[in-house]
């Protein structure tokens, strides 16, 4: 029996999302100690989560029941953080799951979605695996907005557009007046802000003006829950209510919601590790800007992209493996030869930029 016949053929040929992996199979690679490998790959939170999430998580009773499928403390806490109301927000299985939800809502077959690349890339597996057709608007050599080539690009079949401010892998922001815009044009706009906390630049302020303006958040990057999978969005109203009506019942497990409550309640130990964040974000540009073989591009996130001369970033990225230290490789339209670098803690700053002399200097 040939199962493939049986397949949409879109998704025989689709190209796979390329995920990074965990610390235990890195150390395998690198053949070290798990707390020698510098893990510089995922954004993510060097420092963990809260302390008081790992004693909520150990004296949750109620396992052995099914989460509340309506995500009623979750959404309350989130109301409380934010300051916008509960009825905008819809929590998702990281926002990965909220991006794959907004897609089967609002696509049939055929239907177009604006992607601007270089940027993430579950825009375009989503896109795929929903059956719509993904528009590619490049981005300038700065990373910008190409505005003139996105409203080019309109047609009566687009029905998405995404854009990720401040931007994975670049750590640029787009300016509050080209994404109101993009709204004006009438198309659902999805605003990815998972790095809000890192830029506290944001739009969601806006979503209750605004039928068609969504946007994202995660608690992967700030608040260290990366392992937990849980992300939300504000929607309007209107939308909000749809996507609950299609999710799973239980998108959000218990494990998630108890830390993210735990989070909630201890914002201040998160925020004094994102000012962390920000401050050696700001020392390691410095310190990539000292070597003059490489360019580091300003981030407004927790990660700093670097470009290379043609041919050596491969070369970099692979003798830095050997040593124990993973960063992010790419070698796609808009990011030939370059590498995308986490924000850890000083002593892996220090442990990278000594690799990097080493290995330029080999």
């Amino acid at each position: 029996m040939n199962i493939e016949k049986l397949i949409r053929p879109e998704l025989v040929t689709m190209k796979s999302y390329t995920p990074i992996e965990p610390t235990e199979v890195l150390s395998q690679q690198a053949e070290l100690p798990s707390d020698k490998v510098i893990k510089l790959d995922g954004n993510e939170n060097p420092y963990g989560c809260s302390p008081t999430v790992y004693q909520a998580l150990a004296t949750y009773p109620h396992y052995h029941n099914y989460p509340d499928p309506e995500q009623r403390e979750l959404r309350k806490a989130l109301e409380e953080y934010t300051g916008l109301g509960r009825q905008h927000i819809v929590c998702g299985m990281g926002s990965d799951e909220l991006i794959d939800l907004i897609l089967r809502l609002f696509l049939k077959p055929g239907d177009e979605v604006i992607n601007c690349p270089p940027t993430f890339g579950m825009y375009l597996f989503s896109t795929d695996v929903c059956g719509g057709w993904v528009v590619d608007v490049p981005r300038s050599e700065d990373f910008a907005l190409n505005m003139t080539g996105i409203k080019k690009a309109l047609t009566r079949r687009t029905k998405v557009i995404f854009v990720a401010s401040p931007n994975n892998p670049t750590g640029n922001s787009t300016p509050e007046r080209e994404i109101m815009e993009l709204v004006d044009t009438g198309k659902i706009i999805v605003v990815d802000e998972a790095y809000f906390e890192f830029s506290n630049v944001t739009v969601a302020n806006l979503v209750p003006s605004y039928p068609n303006l969504i946007v994202l958040r995660t608690f992967s990057k700030w608040a260290g829950l990366a392992g937990l999978r849980i992300g939300y969005g504000f929607f309007p109203i209107e939308i909000a209510d749809y996507l609950m009506k299609i999710k799973q019942p239980y998108n959000t497990n218990a494990a998630a919601q108890v830390a993210v409550l735990a989070s909630l309640a201890d914002v201040e130990y998160l925020r004094l590790n994102v000012m962390k964040m920000v401050m050696e974000r700001q020392r390691l540009f410095g310190k990539l800007k000292e070597l003059n073989w490489l360019r580091p591009y300003p981030s407004q996130a927790n990660f700093i992209l670097c470009s290379l001369p043609k041919g050596e970033a491969k070369e970099i990225w692979q003798q830095l493996r050997k040593k124990g230290i993973f960063v992010r490789y790419f070698d796609t339209p808009g990011l030939k030869d370059c590498l995308r670098i986490s924000v850890g803690r000083p002593e892996d700053t220090d442990a990278l930029v000594k690799a990097l002399k080493e290995v330029k200097h080999d």
